[in-house]
């Protein structure tokens, strides 16, 4: 599969999972529609991945384009984390196709330069997500000083997007990967291992989006409450059985305005690593 079906193919078929506080073809929410999610992947697609109509680019302009046709078309943040963690994917794909993924990964992220950064950020701050301008140094706000990695690395204790670069994807590949994989092949249902990769992300991390938002007491709740539910669910020999359960939890999730965003990022990017292995 090339990288731009994986990428648009990972994004559909994540909003056909439940994942309790976030959007999915079960319900909407956050003043936010299936549909949005839909024309998100579908402008960014050929934007993030199609360099034979786009040319040769660096990461930095990849990042930005995305999140500029995005933008332009929803104007409202559906896909930041998963553009910033896509990009480097594609890149490494498009640019090191010679290498194993993970390989060209590494390279890429190595290779991240000041522009990048420059460029990353003014995409972050056309978004405008929750919590930007909070931190004393190298915030998004200012102008970076540093490389996007080296700009990573320092939001990474409180950003789980930031840490995938500064582990390169360690995560997504070691624990993610396989239990998606692992799900598939034991439920033969892909949007109901996709909520089990969703409910892995949430029970394993604080979500980043409700630690911004929210502060990290409120994001530390959920988590506990996400690992409840993660271990009954993945106990089941028929995930339908829990449907209501998750259901009841996505209402309370969204009538207390919370919505794991990091998550659902993460678990998007595993069902596209997973379509590229």
């Amino acid at each position: 599969m090339n990288v731009q079906d994986a990428y648009l193919k990972a994004c559909l078929a994540e909003l056909e999972a439940l994942k309790p506080g976030n959007v999915h073809i079960f319900a909407d929410g956050h003043g936010m529609q299936v549909q949005h999610f839909i024309d998100s992947a579908e402008v960014s697609a050929p934007v993030l991945c199609d360099d034979a109509e786009y040319g040769d680019r660096t990461l930095g302009q990849r990042i930005f384009a995305a999140l500029e046709v995005t933008y332009a078309k929803v104007a409202c943040n559906t896909n930041l984390g998963i553009i910033l963690l896509a990009a480097p994917i594609v890149h490494a794909v498009l640019q090191y196709p010679h290498l194993p993924l993970l390989a060209g990964l590494k390279q890429v992220l190595r290779e991240t330069t000041l522009e990048d950064a420059e460029l990353a950020y003014a995409g972050i701050r056309l978004v405008n997500p929750a919590g930007m301008g909070e931190r004393h140094e190298h915030d998004v706000a200012e102008q970076p000083r540093i490389t996007l990695l080296e700009a990573m690395r320092l939001a990474s204790a409180h950003d789980t997007v930031a840490r995938q670069y500064s582990e390169c994807y360690g995560q997504l590949f070691s624990q993610a990967l396989p239990l998606y994989k692992n799900y598939i092949d034991r439920w033969q249902r892909p949007a109901w291992a996709l909520t089990a990769v969703y409910l892995y992300w949430l029970s394993s991390v604080p979500d980043s989006h409700i630690a911004r938002k929210y502060g990290e007491a409120e994001a530390l709740q959920v988590q506990q409450t996400a690992q409840e539910h993660a271990t009954a669910f993945m106990a089941l020999e028929n995930p339908k059985d829990y449907m209501s359960t998750l259901l009841k939890w996505d209402q309370s999730l969204k009538q207390a305005r919370l919505n794991p965003g990091t998550s659902a990022d993460l678990t998007v990017i595993t069902a596209m690593l997973a379509m590229l292995s």
